[in-house]
Parts: C-alpha cells; sequence; structure tokens
C-alpha cells in the first residue's frame, strides 16, 4: 500500500470519527439530574457524588462493559447490548442518556428491547460523558 494512499485512509477514518467535545465542568452540574438514580461511589467506598441507588454506581462507567457492573440487576435488554462484550465509551454513553430504549433496540437489533431507565437527558450528554470519565479511571 502506497503512503498516500494509507494517509488519504487515515484521514478518512478521523473524519468519519464521531467527535466528541464534552465539557467535563459542565457535566458535573448536567449530573445533578442523575443524582436522584445514580451515584459515583469509588472502589475504596469513597463517595465521589452521593446519589441514589436505583441505578448503577457509575464510577468507572466508562470502559466498563455495558450492563456488567456485578451487584447490579440490569433489565435484559442493557445485559444483551454488553452480551458481546462492548463497552460504555463517552460517545455510546452521550446517545444512550438521550434515548435509552431508543439505543438499545439499534445496538441489540431487537424492536422489543427497553430500558428501566426512563429518564431522558435532552442535552448535555456528551458533557455527562465527559464529567463521568473525568472522576473516575477507564477500567
Amino acid at each position: 500500500m502506497s503512503k498516500v494512499f494509507a494517509f488519504t485512509l487515515a484521514l478518512g477514518a478521523l473524519a468519519a470519527a464521531p467527535a466528541l467535545a464534552g465539557d467535563a465542568k459542565a457535566g458535573e452540574d448536567v449530573f445533578k439530574k442523575c443524582k436522584s438514580c445514580h451515584a459515583i461511589i469509588g472502589p475504596d467506598g469513597a463517595e465521589v457524588v452521593k446519589g441514589g441507588k436505583i441505578g448503577p454506581n457509575l464510577y468507572g462507567v466508562i470502559g466498563r462493559q455495558i450492563g456488567a457492573l456485578p451487584d447490579f440487576k440490569y433489565g435484559e435488554s442493557v445485559v444483551a447490548a454488553g452480551a458481546d462484550g462492548s463497552k460504555w465509551d463517552e460517545a455510546a454513553l452521550a446517545a444512550y442518556v438521550v434515548d435509552p430504549t431508543k439505543w438499545l433496540k439499534e445496538k441489540t437489533g431487537d424492536d422489543s428491547a427497553k430500558s428501566k431507565m426512563t429518564f431522558k437527558l435532552a442535552k448535555g450528554g456528551e458533557d455527562v460523558a465527559a464529567y463521568l470519565a473525568s472522576v473516575a479511571p477507564a477500567q
């Protein structure tokens, strides 16, 4: 393969990649909407953000396998979304919070997929994803 062709392919891949420009500081403020159901608790038990326990702990969610946090009972559609080993990244999480059920239907290819998370975050998903990435190392 010629160097010019390889360079052209690399540029094309960069152009096709989703550009996330989430603002972690803004995401910290947006996360206030999430903490009624979610907490961020470090592996040592320290509360980064005190919150609800309806949803899974979001410490280290970026880089974690979808639907696979031990000791949390996920809905079957979220488990199915991660059954292939897929992990949360900022783009996936930002898309999920906009419409969790729609995202699960697209990810699993199952039109009957549904999410236990009924909340939809109309804006700020990229910021929340950036904030969650900033408070815990990728796993």
